[in-house]
């Protein structure tokens, strides 16, 4: 009976946790540019072509972009590889030798007090890991700083006939860095939070089951 009531609030517990796998993180939707603000219409009335009320955008400032609401393309080239290796090799040797009087009454077999002792020890662990994320996303400028840095953010959705994959992004990059294009590499993104991620059948059937995990959670090899 004490059994039972352990394994279900372990069982409870555990399909708790499976419930969040494959949810797609919030807080990545666009942000749109401030609505402009009306300019005073001018009582001059000098029939002039150009009138500052309209508005005004300088030649050199091109279509780059640096507002807030501006889109800027990432370029993911994410490329991680590492490489670890270890190895230890320790050796120990001892010894002792004790030559008695070979006559009287203190004279014994000398062979009985000769001792020794030897320990090694030999150890070596490799590890390697790779992983690779290329693709765009086109992420919406959320804040400009005074030092010419500004913090993006956005997502990229794609729904398919077996389920979803979603690529999620936020960071802080300098507008001296996008290119003539409005775009940027992910290697240049400060503070970069990339997700990838998906749900559906694809995604399911490359997950252990929860009885699965439950009893590797429990098995003590």
């Amino acid at each position: 009976m004490r059994s039972s009531l352990i394994l279900v609030p372990a069982l409870a517990l555990l399909l708790a946790g499976c419930g969040g796998v494959g949810q797609r993180p919030l807080g990545y939707m666009p942000v749109l540019p401030p609505a402009p603000v009306p300019a005073p219409a001018t009582s001059d009335g000098n029939g002039a072509i150009y009138q500052a009320a309209n508005g005004y955008a300088p030649l050199y400032r091109g279509y780059r972009a640096q507002g807030i609401g501006d889109l800027v393309t990432v370029r993911l080239v994410e490329v991680t590889s590492t490489v670890k290796s270890a190895s230890s090799q320790t050796q120990r040797d001892g010894g002792i030798t004790v030559s008695p009087p070979a006559t009287g009454p203190f004279s014994f077999n000398p062979s009985g007090v000769n001792s020794g002792a030897s320990s090694s020890f030999n150890g070596g662990g490799d590890a390697a890991q790779q992983s690779r994320l290329q693709g765009d996303i086109t992420v919406t400028i959320v804040d400009v700083r005074p030092n010419g840095t500004a913090l993006v953010r956005g997502e990229k959705q794609m729904a398919f006939s077996q389920g979803e994959e979603w690529i999620q992004l936020s960071g802080i990059i300098r507008l001296a860095d996008i290119g003539p294009g409005n775009d940027v590499l992910s290697n240049r993104v400060a503070d970069a939070r990339i997700t990838y991620g998906g749900r559906g059948s694809v995604q399911q059937s490359s997950r252990q089951g929860w009885l699965t995990n439950f009893f590797n959670l429990v098995s003590p090899f």
